[in-house]
């Protein structure tokens, strides 16, 4: 079999397009077309290299061998073992001719030894590329992972931040009456918003830059890849909703048995719901992102977006925008409440206890306005072309 004849029959036998395996390996469909179609067209070292890392097969195999002998089965291991036999008498070969001018037959011995050892290693070394299975080329899984952490870690790193705040409630806080501790609650917060911040963009970016770089991914998981997510993913939700219910429990005793209403009660119970939120977000996006079928049906639709209109179709992107104008109205307008707003000694109703109020508001107006860009979305994605 030709070069040719190999990677065709490689490629079926994954029920892999042409197009797909260009993704793989970066180049156009035109590329794959070519060394498929003419009988002296070869890639590159580097692609025939991770086209052998991509299918598990050996460079002889591929361009000068037969592809088909190596199926799995008693064949497949009646060639490793004559491949084996064979280089383990090269290695004794090797080593005795190097040998043969040497004094003294312990020095022969070791170079025999050691003969014996390199082909023995070599024998190992072949049949392990024989057998190997490719897995994961394109590093799906360690984006996966990385992915998922950044995003749950920054969600609850701002949830943390708001209930660390809470432990410089003036009602209630942990120094005692100081002019501080408005001070103190805004610059927690502030803190953890930019370290969320600082987690949430790269996070995203992240991924932005891995589907462009990869659209396309082989699904390369086993059931017990899943089996061990979904597992992962009740251990996050058991461990998500109890560490709720014991933040509710303390509030509640703090509250009943204390007559203590503010400050660290809300702060253990915030904190407890960050630990919560962070177990909810990464074991589930870990579990969905599993999904690979749904990854290349997302791919294929931004590209096909994309050469229809340039880009994202226009009714998402006024989603996106308007989505993210009303929660920086509604982040300023609390961060003017914390700060401006008069304090629990003033008489009045405390700042603390309304300065998160326009982020729920703020969460239900862009519901609403995605809704009717969805409903208007054909229309206005018309008046955008």
């Amino acid at each position: 079999m030709t070069f040719r004849t190999n990677l065709q029959a490689l490629r079926a036998r994954r029920n892999m397009t042409q197009e797909q395996l260009a993704m793989l390996l970066g180049v156009s469909r035109q590329a794959i077309s070519k060394w498929e179609s003419e009988e002296k067209a070869y890639p590159e070292m580097d692609k025939l290299l991770a086209i052998c890392d991509l299918f598990g097969c050996t460079l002889d195999d591929l361009v000068l061998g037969d592809v088909s002998d190596h199926a799995s089965g008693p064949a497949a291991g009646g060639a490793v073992g004559s491949v084996a036999g064979d280089a383990t008498r090269a290695g004794i070969d090797d080593a005795v001719g190097a040998t043969a001018g040497d004094d003294g037959t312990g020095r022969n011995e070791m170079s025999l030894t050691g003969g014996c050892d390199a082909g023995l290693s070599l024998s190992g070394a072949l049949s392990g590329d024989v057998r190997a299975v490719p897995q994961d080329p394109t590093g799906y899984d360690g984006h996966r992972r990385r992915f998922a952490l950044l995003i749950a870690a920054g969600i609850a790193a701002i949830v943390a931040s708001v209930g660390i705040g809470l432990l410089f409630d003036p009602v209630n806080s942990i120094i005692g009456t100081s002019p501080f501790n408005d001070l103190l609650m805004f610059a927690c917060i502030s803190v953890g918003v930019i370290v969320g911040l600082a987690l949430l963009v790269p996070g995203g970016m992240s991924h932005v830059i891995f589907m462009r770089r990869h659209p396309y991914v082989e699904d390369f998981y086993a059931d017990d890849d899943r089996d061990r997510e979904m597992r992962l993913l009740v251990v996050g939700m058991v461990t998500g909703i109890a560490a709720v219910l014991i933040g509710i429990v303390v509030v509640v005793y703090a509250d009943d048995v204390l007559n203590v209403s503010a400050g660290w009660p809300n702060a253990i119970m915030l904190v407890l719901s960050a630990l919560a939120v962070f177990g909810f977000v990464y074991c589930g996006m870990r579990y969905g992102l599993l999904n690979i079928d749904a990854y290349n049906r997302r791919s294929e639709e931004d590209r096909n977006d994309g050469r229809r209109a340039g880009g994202r179709p226009f009714s998402a992107r006024l989603t996106v925008v308007v989505c993210g104008m009303i929660m920086l109205i509604a982040t300023i307008i609390a961060l003017c409440l914390l700060c401006l707003m008069p304090g629990a000694d003033a008489g009045t109703v405390p700042a603390f206890a309304l300065f998160w109020v326009p982020w729920p508001v703020g969460a239900l107006l862009c519901g609403i306005a995605a809704l009717v860009i969805w409903l208007c979305g054909e229309r206005l994605d018309r008046l955008d072309r």
